[in-house]
């Protein structure tokens, strides 16, 4: 069906996961499937990231949330790219701005050992930057987004992955969650939505299309903090989905909201309130909101947007929203969200900004946001 929404209008229909209660703490995260080498040579690409060093800077500067932090970025870096000299520029935002980078994987008609050995490969290259977190045993942990949606062999036609199995050979590795959707309009799109939850690996294809969402302990269950360390089960978190009943195509129908940042779609306080109504929350503790956006930054307009006036702008509703409502306001990066959310569904309330480094411990090149 066209833009795929049979699969997933039922379960925006149903609402499931629409948080009740009163909003205490925004948990706010853009992550970027950044690719500097997106129809570009080296030359290209290295400008790109220059555009990137020089601007944002001044595109954050002056917003700061509840707990003194800038705006923050997180770069799933395509790790099948790996090239030093376009890495060593983002060691530089990482240290200034308290960005931090992740995995981001394009493959295909690959095979449990090609990933694993592209994975390995991916995460020595990353770590001789100084990037990426550590689990309690000091072990590397990652943040991953899959290349063209693709996750877990789902798209239908069997391109971009070939591997069946893929969520536990993630966690394997080190992965303490996956970022990729939503996905629609693309045919990857999974049936659940607006949802933070675990799924488990299968044999099966697309065995992220539903899953267990994550909660706290409650007298109606136990806490799903017990799947975090389960080899079989790997964290989703996904951003916003629904129907933008405010941009209608034609004049009548309304359009996808998907929560992707592009130059002919920037962020702008209609698509905030929007997003404010679909985000997922940690069951049993619905104060804590989390909102992860994402875009593909290196690349033409989405760049100019994002170093620009229009995030400037964006940057100026989000800290008025907060002083309105009212409500905490948190820049975080991907590790962040994910130890705010393992606090959250460990019974922990009050200041989220307090527990950025709850499991998952910053990388090295990253000092702490204080």
């Amino acid at each position: 069906m066209i833009k795929a929404i049979d699969l997933w209008l039922p379960s925006y229909v149903r609402r499931e996961s629409r948080p009740a209660g009163t909003m205490t703490d925004l948990i706010f995260c853009v992550c970027d499937h950044f690719e500097p080498l997106h129809h570009s040579d080296s030359a290209g690409a290295a400008r790109r990231l220059a555009d990137w060093q020089q601007r944002y800077p001044e595109v954050t500067k002056g917003f700061v949330d509840s707990d003194g932090c800038t705006p923050k970025h997180t770069f799933f870096y395509p790790v099948e790219q790996y090239a030093p000299e376009l890495l060593k520029p983002l060691e530089g935002l990482c240290r200034n701005q308290k960005c931090e980078v992740e995995v981001h994987l394009h493959h295909r008609n690959d095979t449990v050992e090609g990933l694993t050995r592209q994975l390995q490969a991916g995460l020595e290259a990353l770590r001789t930057h100084g990037f990426l977190g550590s689990d309690p045993h000091g072990k590397p942990a990652f943040g991953f987004i899959h290349g063209n949606w693709a996750l877990d062999h789902s798209h239908p036609d069997g391109a971009h992955c070939g591997v069946k199995g893929e969520l536990a050979i993630l966690k394997q590795a080190g992965c303490y969650g996956d970022f990729t959707m939503p996905s629609a309009p693309d045919r990857c799109q999974t049936r659940r939505i607006n949802s933070l939850y675990y799924a488990k690996s299968t044999d099966r294809p697309k065995s992220h299309d539903d899953g267990i969402p994550v909660a706290i302990a409650s007298p109606q269950g136990a806490s799903t903090a017990r799947f975090r360390d389960d080899a079989r089960y790997l964290l989703l978190l996904q951003g916003p989905l629904g129907l933008n009943w405010m941009w209608r195509k034609w004049g009548l129908l309304p359009r996808i909201e998907n929560a992707d940042l592009t130059g002919k779609n920037p962020p702008t306080a209609g698509r905030l309130k929007l997003w404010l109504d679909l985000i997922p929350h940690v069951h049993g503790q619905s104060g804590w909101r989390f909102l992860k956006l994402h875009t593909h930054g290196a690349v033409g307009g989405n760049r100019e947007m994002l170093l620009g006036k229009a995030m400037m702008d964006f940057h100026r509703v989000l800290t008025q929203s907060a002083k309105d409502r009212p409500f905490r306001l948190h820049y975080v990066t991907a590790r962040e969200m994910v130890n705010i959310l393992h606090a959250a569904e460990s019974g922990e309330t009050g200041d989220a900004g307090r527990f950025r480094d709850f499991v998952y411990a910053p990388p090295p090149i990253l000092s702490n946001c204080q």
